[in-house]
């Protein structure tokens, strides 16, 4: 018996070897940066949370920077997160001063003339309630006849406007709208009842869920869907393959949804990342 145990072990430990591994990662390839300095630098922002920022310890923490560890633990490296003002990012990255630049950029014509993207993720604007109100949006129009709180001369604002008009094409009754000159404003007028819900950023509407325990709860709805990516250099293939090869392991062993819904985001998860190079390689899925 014990020969037989002892010969099945063998057996199954050259099928294991045979094929690479029953349970090895997907190889990630290294760019040649990452291979000379065992270190991968990320330009960050550090100051726009949930993605990134310091906590109460001075560490840096949140969506990016548990995700660039993540990635950095892939391909044997020590991250470096350099702290770089956000509009620094793109002409950094253009000048060769660094190689990637991850924050929650939306590509644009004028970028894409600068740099790449690989897509992680996706927002929008999302409407916010509270808890006792969310019941009350429903249908496919679930703003018509509500109050709603916008900041001023935001996208919300705008959209607001024209989801009213839509309303009342539809002889549906009118969104009420009201302005306000801050998000701290919108939550408290939705909180004291002079507007039944806000309407604003989905990621920020959506931290604030998790920071206030739920003192507003956002609504499943995504307004004006855009992906979202990190920046790399024009034409680095290098960068780039390695980046969508550790994304991917990301998405595939299940570290990327968990690290969003650790910060109440799982809504904005997309199905892969991708490279983006053009604007008729995005996507709204």
């Amino acid at each position: 018996m014990r020969t037989n145990l002892r010969m099945a072990g063998l057996a199954l430990a050259a099928f294991a070897t045979a094929w690479g591994g029953l349970s090895k990662a997907a190889e990630v390839p290294k760019s040649a940066e990452v291979q000379q300095t065992g270190t991968l630098a990320v330009a960050n922002t550090l100051d726009y949370a949930p993605f990134e920022y310091l906590d109460a310890d001075g560490k840096q923490t949140g969506i990016i920077i548990e995700m660039a560890g993540e990635v950095a633990k892939l391909v044997s490296a020590k991250l470096d997160v350099q702290r770089t003002p956000f509009p620094s990012m793109i002409p950094g990255l253009a000048a060769g001063r660094f190689k990637i630049a991850w924050e929650t950029f939306s590509a644009t014509p004028e970028r894409l003339k600068q740099v790449d993207f690989v897509m992680f993720l996706k927002a929008g604007l999302a409407v916010s309630t509270s808890p006792d109100k969310k019941a009350s949006f429903t249908g496919d129009t679930p703003l018509c006849g509500k109050r709603i709180g916008v900041s001023a001369g935001s996208a919300s604002d705008f959209l607001v406007d024209k989801l009213g008009k839509e309303c009342t094409d539809k002889g549906q009754a009118a969104i009420e709208k009201s302005v306000f000159n801050s998000s701290t404003d919108i939550v408290q007028a939705v909180l004291s009842d002079r507007v039944d819900a806000r309407m604003d950023d989905a990621t920020a509407s959506s931290y604030f869920e998790v920071t206030s325990k739920g003192q507003l709860v956002v609504l499943p709805t995504l307004y004006d869907v855009a992906p979202l990516g990190l920046a790399i250099a024009k034409d680095d293939k290098g960068t780039t393959d390695m980046m969508v090869a550790a994304l991917t392991e990301l998405f595939k062993n299940g570290t990327y949804k968990t690290i969003l819904e650790k910060y109440g985001m799982g809504a904005y998860a997309i199905k892969e990342p991708y490279f983006v190079n053009s604007m008729d390689a995005l996507r709204t899925d």
